[in-house]
C-alpha cells in the first residue's frame, strides 16, 4: 500500500514533540524554566486536521508545562507526557477511541518513536529524523521538525482524504 492509501485511512494522528513539533533544541532560562519554539503554520495544520474530524494526540517522553500549554492552545485532547512506552500508550488510546492501528498515524524522529511507527498504518518522519527512523517511515517530509514538517504531514493526510481543497476554499474565497 502506498503512502496516500495509508494516509486515507488515518483517523488519529499522534505526534512526538521534540524534533517533530519543535526543532529538538532544549532551551532553558537562567532560572531553569524550559522554552520551546513551535511553528505557527504547523498549528494551523493541526487545526485543519481537527476540522476534518481527525483526532489528535501528543505522546512524548519528556514532561513540560510548555507542551501542556501548546496542546491547550490548539485544543489537542489527548496529551501524554513522561511516557516510557509509547507503543503501549498509543495502543491504549486506540482502544479508548475504538480505532485500530491501520487508522493511526504517528510522527516521530528518533529511536523511542519506532515502537509506534512500525505498528501504525501511516508513519511519518520529519527531514531531520534519524536515518533509521526515516527508513521506516511511509512519508518523510521535506521540512524539518519545528520548521513546517507537521503542516506538510497534515496537508498530505488532508489531500489523501480528499478534503484539502475544501478546507483551503474559505481562505481563498474573494469577498
Amino acid at each position: 500500500m502506498d503512502a496516500t492509501a495509508r494516509a486515507r485511512c488515518v483517523r488519529l494522528m499522534a505526534f512526538d514533540i521534540d524534533g517533530v513539533m519543535t526543532d529538538g533544541g532544549l532551551h532553558y532560562t537562567d532560572d531553569g524554566r524550559e522554552l520551546k519554539i513551535f511553528d505557527v503554520q504547523d498549528g494551523l495544520g493541526l487545526k485543519l486536521l481537527q476540522r476534518a474530524g481527525i483526532e489528535l494526540a501528543i505522546v512524548t517522553g519528556r514532561r513540560s508545562g510548555v507542551v501542556a500549554a501548546r496542546a491547550a492552545d490548539l485544543g489537542i485532547p489527548h496529551v501524554h507526557q513522561g511516557v516510557e512506552d509509547k507503543g503501549a500508550t498509543v495502543a491504549s488510546l486506540l482502544e479508548c477511541l475504538g480505532l485500530n492501528w491501520t487508522e493511526c498515524a504517528f510522527m516521530g524522529d528518533d529511536l523511542v518513536d519506532l515502537p509506534v511507527m512500525v505498528r501504525c498504518g501511516f508513519a511519518v518522519a520529519p527531514a531531520n529524523a534519524r536515518p533509521v527512523v526515516r527508513q521506516r517511515a511511509h512519508l518523510v517530509t521535506g521540512a524539518s521538525g519545528g520548521r513546517g514538517a507537521v503542516r506538510e504531514a497534515a496537508e498530505f493526510i488532508l489531500a489523501a482524504h480528499g478534503c484539502l481543497d475544501g478546507l483551503f476554499a474559505e481562505y481563498l474565497a474573494v469577498p
